[in-house]
C-alpha cells in the first residue's frame, strides 16, 4: 500500500527538505576556503580601482587617431595582447578610402603619448604611416 501525502503533511515534509538544506549549505560553508579542491578556480577581480583605470577595447577599436597637429592619420583597426598579458601593440588602419586600398600597421603603444580625450601618436603623418612595413596577422 502506498502511502499518501496529505496536504496537511505537505508542509511538515517542505520543512524537513528546508532543514536538510540549510545544514548541508552549512556544512559546505564551512570548509576551510584555501584548501585545494578539483575543479574550483578564482575568477575574475574585486578591484573595481584596477579596472576603472583602464580602457575599454572595444571603445578603442575603431576610434580615429590623430596627430599633435590634430590631424586623423588613421584608425585603431586591433589590439595585439602579448603573453604576459599586456597590449603590446595597436594595429592601425591608414590609407584608403572607404576601406579600399586600406593597409594595417603595427604602432607598439608606448609610442602613444594619450588616449583619452583623444588618442594621439605624436609625430605621425598619413605619409609616415604609410611607408611603414604592412601588418600581417598570422593565420592559423
Amino acid at each position: 500500500m502506498r502511502s499518501r501525502i496529505t496536504l496537511s503533511s505537505r508542509p511538515l515534509a517542505m520543512v524537513v527538505a528546508l532543514a536538510f538544506v540549510t545544514a548541508a549549505g552549512t556544512a559546505i560553508g564551512q570548509q576551510d576556503d584555501n584548501a585545494p579542491v578539483a575543479g574550483r578556480t578564482m575568477l575574475g577581480t574585486s578591484r573595481m580601482d584596477v579596472i576603472a583605470e583602464g580602457w575599454r577595447a572595444s571603445k578603442l577599436i575603431g576610434a580615429s587617431v590623430f596627430n599633435e597637429s590634430n590631424q586623423k592619420v588613421g584608425t585603431i583597426g586591433d589590439l595585439i595582447i602579448a603573453p604576459d598579458g599586456s597590449i603590446s601593440v595597436a594595429i592601425l588602419d591608414v590609407g584608403g578610402f572607404l576601406g579600399v586600398a586600406r593597409r594595417h600597421v603595427a604602432i607598439p603603444v608606448e609610442q602613444f603619448s594619450q588616449i583619452s580625450p583623444r588618442i594621439v601618436l605624436p609625430g605621425a603623418t598619413k605619409a609616415a604611416l604609410k611607408q611603414l612595413p604592412e601588418f600581417k596577422y598570422v593565420k592559423g
